[in-house]
């Protein structure tokens, strides 16, 4: 069955506006180096790459859990607006931007599965509800080989 988003497609300009946001003007984010990929109503994947700045674990060269924890609350929030940009579409791209201010995360879930060990981590979340007032979102950390390293979810204030 195919999801209400999944009927709407993404303008090449609200797209921009996400990764212009999302990438450059949350430094935090541009600090963790968080590229995107790709960014669908119903689907966004990005990527990492491992620096010696995020070693949590200096003798296996781990990445560190905050590293993650920060990379996957950012995706859920980068995928809830993916899922805005596809409910709003008869608003203009900047108003739908703008509702990137009002974003803001409640609650956030991380589950450590195995060690985060690589030179490059694969991320994508989806969002499971857009209500008018929250968000709930699933998302996932892989290793550059595709290993599923680490799943979060998260709720999000969207009004």
């Amino acid at each position: 069955m195919t999801s209400p988003a999944a009927a709407h497609t993404l303008e090449p300009d609200f797209i921009e506006g996400v990764r212009v946001i999302s990438e450059e003007k949350i430094v935090f984010n541009s600090l963790l180096g968080l590229k995107i990929t790709s960014l669908s109503p119903d689907l966004a994947t990005a990527s990492i790459a491992m620096r010696a700045e995020f070693v949590g674990h200096f003798e296996y060269n781990r990445i560190h859990g905050g590293v993650i924890s920060a990379a996957l609350d950012a995706m859920g929030g980068i995928a809830v607006m993916g899922a805005i940009g596809a409910r709003y579409q008869q608003e203009d791209v900047d108003k739908r931007l703008q509702r990137f201010a009002k974003l803001g995360t409640i609650d956030l879930r991380i589950d450590y599965l195995r060690p985060g060990i690589g030179e490059r981590f694969t991320l994508s979340a989806s969002v499971l509800r857009l209500g008018s007032r929250v968000a709930s979102t699933r998302m996932e950390f892989f290793a550059d080989n595709g290993t599923l390293l680490s799943t979060g979810s998260g709720s999000y204030i969207v009004s």
